[in-house]
């Protein structure tokens, strides 16, 4: 029989388990989520030994509010996830301009490889911070 493949990660809130006093973990579905949201937020070069990993999307975000933006943030997230997040192929990626709150709203729906599950949609909400 197969075995399906189960992913388990830190909590980015490294909370502790009020039983074991351990870490926090998160599993499969959350693992993975985690994964992109740290991969899409992160600048190119802020991860020491690593300068490759990381998105242009801070970069895009000052940009002019329009489909061309749009369009190359779409870029950008294919690129990033395809490269550094090897669990998962995307099955769509629709990006939103949300002009009442200066930002963009990406719709993921990614599927996990090796797995049967169903696909898993994803909501992100990017907007610039000063």
């Amino acid at each position: 029989m197969p075995t399906t493949p189960t992913f388990k990660d830190l909590s980015v809130t490294f909370k502790k388990h009020p039983v074991t006093n351990d870490l926090v973990t998160v599993k499969d579905k959350a693992a993975i989520n985690q994964s992109i949201a740290n991969l899409l937020l992160t600048y190119k070069g802020q991860r020491p030994f690593q300068p490759s990993l990381g998105s242009g999307i801070y970069k895009t975000l000052f940009e002019p509010l329009d489909y061309g933006t749009a369009a190359i943030l779409k870029g950008e997230v294919m690129e990033v996830l395809n490269r550094y997040e090897p669990r998962i192929a995307i099955v769509q990626c629709d990006i939103e301009i949300d002009y009442d709150t200066n930002g963009y709203n990406i719709e993921l729906v990614y599927v996990i490889l090796g797995r049967e599950d169903a696909p898993i949609g994803l909501d992100i909400f990017l907007e610039r911070t000063r």
